[in-house]
C-alpha cells in the first residue's frame, strides 16, 4: 500500500478540498514532505495565466497547503470548464479521462514526497470514463481513504453505502470526517457520529465546517483504522 491518503466524500460539495488541505497542513507540520493530487477538477473558470487556461481551485488550495513545489498540471491533470461529472465534463471538451495515465503522475509525485493527498472528485461512484469509476481509481492508486461527509439527516445513510462500497473493492477506510456546516444542522447532527460508529464505523474527527479556514490535522488521528 502506497504512503498517503485518498480523500473521497459521500457527495459533491460536503469539505473534501477543505478537510484535504487540512491534512496536508498537519503532515507538513508534522515534518513530511507533502505531495498532492486533484486528479481531475470540473466547474473551473477561465485563466490565462494558468497552463490550460483554467483555473483548478481546489488543486491550487492543495498546492498551497502543502507547499507543493510540482507544477499545477501535474497536481491536476484533467481540468474542465463545465460543473459536471468528470465523464461527462471531459466528453464535452473532446477528452477521455485514462486510468494508466493518472498513476503514472502519481507515481512520479509519490516519488518525491514523503506521503500523498489524493482528492477525488465527487463521490466513490462517479465515472470518469465509460468504463471507470473513481473507485477504480482508488483501487489503483491502492491508498487508504478518508471518507468526508456532511453532519445531518441522510449522513448515516450516504456514509455507510460509501464505507460498504469501499470494504467490497478491498480498500482501507483509515477514517471517516464529519462536516458540520451551519445553515445544514438539524436534529440529526448531534446523533450521527455515535449511530455510525456503532455500526463499525471509524469515525476521526467532526469539523464545524468553513471553506475559508486555514484549520490542519495531526496525521496521528490515522494511525489505526478503529
Amino acid at each position: 500500500m502506497n504512503k498517503g491518503f485518498f480523500i473521497t466524500a459521500t457527495d459533491t460539495n460536503v469539505g473534501k478540498t477543505y478537510v484535504a488541505c487540512a491534512m496536508a497542513r498537519g503532515m507538513r507540520e508534522a515534518g513530511l514532505k507533502v505531495g498532492v493530487m486533484k486528479p481531475v477538477e470540473t466547474g473551473c473558470v477561465s485563466d490565462e495565466s494558468m497552463p490550460k487556461g483554467l483555473r483548478p481551485s481546489d488543486a491550487l488550495r492543495l498546492k498551497e497547503a502543502s507547499q507543493s513545489e510540482a507544477p499545477i498540471d501535474l497536481i491536476n491533470p484533467y481540468c474542465y470548464s463545465p460543473p459536471l461529472a468528470p465523464n461527462i465534463a471531459a466528453h464535452e471538451a473532446g477528452d477521455s479521462i485514462k486510468l494508466f495515465e493518472l498513476k503514472n503522475l502519481f507515481d512520479d509525485l509519490a516519488a518525491d514526497s514523503d506521503i500523498m493527498i489524493v482528492e477525488g472528485a465527487g463521490g466513490i461512484m462517479v465515472p470518469l470514463n465509460n468504463n471507470d469509476k473513481m473507485l477504480d481509481l482508488m483501487v489503483m492508486l491502492n491508498l487508504p481513504i478518508i471518507i468526508v461527509a456532511t453532519s445531518r439527516l441522510g449522513c448515516i445513510n450516504h456514509t455507510l453505502l460509501t464505507y460498504n462500497a469501499a470494504i467490497s473493492a478491498g480498500l482501507t477506510v483509515a477514517g471517516v470526517i464529519l462536516n458540520q456546516p451551519d445553515e445544514l444542522v438539524d436534529e440529526s447532527t448531534p446523533l450521527n457520529a455515535s449511530e455510525l460508529r456503532g455500526f463499525g464505523l471509524p469515525i476521526k474527527k467532526e469539523l464545524p465546517f468553513n471553506s475559508e479556514g486555514k484549520l490542519s490535522i495531526s496525521p496521528v488521528i490515522f494511525s489505526g483504522t478503529n
